[in-house]
């Protein structure tokens, strides 16, 4: 994993070496070399439906399932949606879509009706594959809500492109085919219908969109290739040394990056087992999975491994045999990773950092590296891969050392923003420089340290404030366990310092006692001024903490306050 590094005092660039040769394989030929390579290793274990399948099982399935989708008609290129928690049917539509072709349009689980028809009418899908509903989500009502047809089997001027419907469920309601029905549908295509279709397919084809998460304005669909696929899991695998022997535990969803490529098709890439604890995260559920599945590699965001770490049986399971996996999806506190690589037993725990636009991996630790760097940053760039960083205004590359936006360019940057030119020419410079929008230091060892997003930063007094240092120092703090930290408008200095924290069950931390321990240990602007102590943050499936309603229930608190008190402007007065 070595990277080239420009010498001390030069520009803030790195490229990853190329010593490792990119795949020009399509996905639906990585699962057909693997089952024929361990065809009777352990594929696809799902705890949660006590399903087991081999590679040589797991491709019988995705097979059936794509000759199932030929028989419906679907084209290559065709949008096919999948809307659901992790189970089996994810993993085989997966394959099967890709297998014939069709671009697989990952839904999160908690989308709403506004977020639902956005999706289906931005990204003309053809067929949709969904399940009953996510906790409090019922699809089936929401479908009913946008198109009042369905039933009948017409979705009309509602959604004109979507004409297949398939559930995920037992009685399969009418309008739809049930999963099994729809699987016999396939019987009607020989085998050799899927062998002509394999024969159009290119690795540079799009196959997947995956929606970002709209926090400002709609969401837009990230359309990657089986190239940006294959080789980003393929060079992750690599770093974590993954073999046939490696058994997987995948508690994060596999709408998500993480949970398709970085999980999935990297063990379908090596032959390791995908072991999937429940359908959606449970700290509980996946120490379970680990310990009687004998998981060497576990993945998560922080947040997970918090849950996992402060489970109040986690002493009771057996995680000896854990030995690497990935945290990501958000910054991973100092504090959190040192005990995963002590009480986890997961010496060799790396950490990724990207996004989906970059399919997602842009840079990894190594398992080799010190604990310090594996703690303060998110590791070098991986092969085939470039990386700078620039000044968001002037676009110019700056020095070793310095903080700017952390750009990328390679194999691995999407192909665009599905039929949206304006927002990925606004993503991806002409030069073919994908811009993330985050902040970031790269040192000269070549390591890459992200110090939080452009649009975090508080501006307190002409001083700028930077979320993820103050997080840090708050782990420092004696009974905290999380923090989150956010700016909110100031009438005297612009912006003011506030936090969210989630204290230990055994603490009894109040918000003026954490505001001492701050004194005379960080500068008095870097404070916060507004400290409330929380049971949980507000979080999507994925598990990233959506700081933006934090604020804004911060700011909703300040103007309530603001009233009972006589402040506030006259007309919020009148209110």
């Amino acid at each position: 994993m070595a990277s080239s590094i420009p010498f001390a005092g030069s520009m803030s660039y790195a490229c990853g070496t190329s010593d490792v040769p990119l795949l020009g394989k399509c996905i639906g030929q990585v699962l057909m070399e693997t089952a024929a390579r361990v065809p009777t290793r352990d594929a696809l274990i799902v705890c949660h439906e006590h399903l087991r399948f081999t590679y040589y099982e797991l491709l019988q399935q995705v097979e059936r399932a794509a000759r199932a989708l030929l028989s419906l008609g679907i084209a290559k290129g065709a949008r096919v949606g999948i809307w659901s928690t992790n189970c089996s049917q994810w993993v085989i539509s997966q394959f099967a879509a890709a297998s014939i072709g069709a671009i697989l349009v990952n839904i999160n689980p908690a989308n709403r009706r506004r977020e639902m028809e956005y999706v289906l009418r931005q990204s003309e899908c053809q067929t949709l594959i969904f399940a009953s509903g996510f906790r409090d989500v019922d699809y089936l009502s929401i479908l009913h809500e946008i198109c009042p047809g369905f039933a009948s089997g017409k979705c009309g001027s509602a959604l004109p492109s979507l004409y297949n419907l398939i559930f995920l469920g037992g009685n399969a309601p009418a309008g739809t085919f049930a999963w099994d029905e729809f699987l016999q549908q396939g019987e009607r295509v020989g085998r050799d219908a899927l062998e002509e279709r394999a024969c159009e397919l290119d690795f540079d084809d799009p196959i997947n969109i995956q929606y970002t998460s709209g926090t400002t304005g709609q969401p837009k669909g990230a359309t990657l290739s089986h190239h940006n696929i294959v080789n980003n899991a393929y060079l992750i695998a690599n770093v974590l040394r993954f073999t046939e022997q490696d058994r997987l535990c995948i508690p994060v969803p596999f709408y998500h990056c993480f949970g398709m490529v970085m999980a999935n098709m990297a063990c379908v890439l090596t032959g390791a087992t995908m072991v999937v604890p429940a359908p959606y995260f449970d700290a509980g559920a996946t120490l379970r999975a680990v310990a009687a599945e004998h998981c060497t590699a576990l993945y998560g965001v922080p947040t997970m491994f918090v849950a996992e770490l402060q489970h109040p049986d986690f002493y009771s399971f057996d995680l000896n045999s854990l030995r690497t996996g990935i945290m990501a999806g958000a910054p991973c506190p100092v504090e959190v990773m040192k005990r995963v690589l002590t009480q986890m037993h997961c010496s060799e725990m790396t950490i990724a950092y990207g996004l989906t636009e970059s399919s997602p991996v842009i840079t990894q630790t190594s398992p080799k590296d010190p604990i310090e760097r594996r703690v303060a940053s998110v590791g070098k760039v991986l092969p085939h891969t470039e990386m700078k960083i620039v000044d968001r205004i002037s676009r110019r590359t700056l020095p070793l050392g310095e903080q700017g936006e952390l750009c990328t360019r390679g194999y691995h940057v999407m192909k665009g923003y599905y039929k949206d030119p304006a927002a990925t020419s606004a993503a991806i410079d002409e030069d073919g420089w994908l811009h993330t929008g985050d902040l970031a230091v790269l040192d000269e060892a070549g390591y890459c340290t992200i110090t939080g997003r452009a649009k975090d930063v508080i501006i307190r007094g002409g001083e700028n404030v930077y979320p993820r240092e103050i997080e840090e120092f708050l782990y420092t703090c004696p009974g905290i366990c999380s923090a989150q930290v956010f700016g909110v408008p100031d009438p005297k200095y612009g912006e003011k310092v506030g936090a969210w924290v989630i204290v230990q069950e055994s603490s009894n931390l109040s918000p003026e006692q954490i505001r001492q321990f701050c004194e005379d240990r960080i500068a008095r602007f870097k404070i916060p001024e507004i400290i409330k102590i929380v049971s949980e943050f507000p979080m999507t499936v994925t598990g990233k903490v959506q700081k933006f309603k934090i604020r804004e229930a911060a700011l909703k608190e300040l103007q309530r306050e603001s009233l009972a008190t006589g402040g506030g402007t006259r007309a919020q007065r009148n209110q």
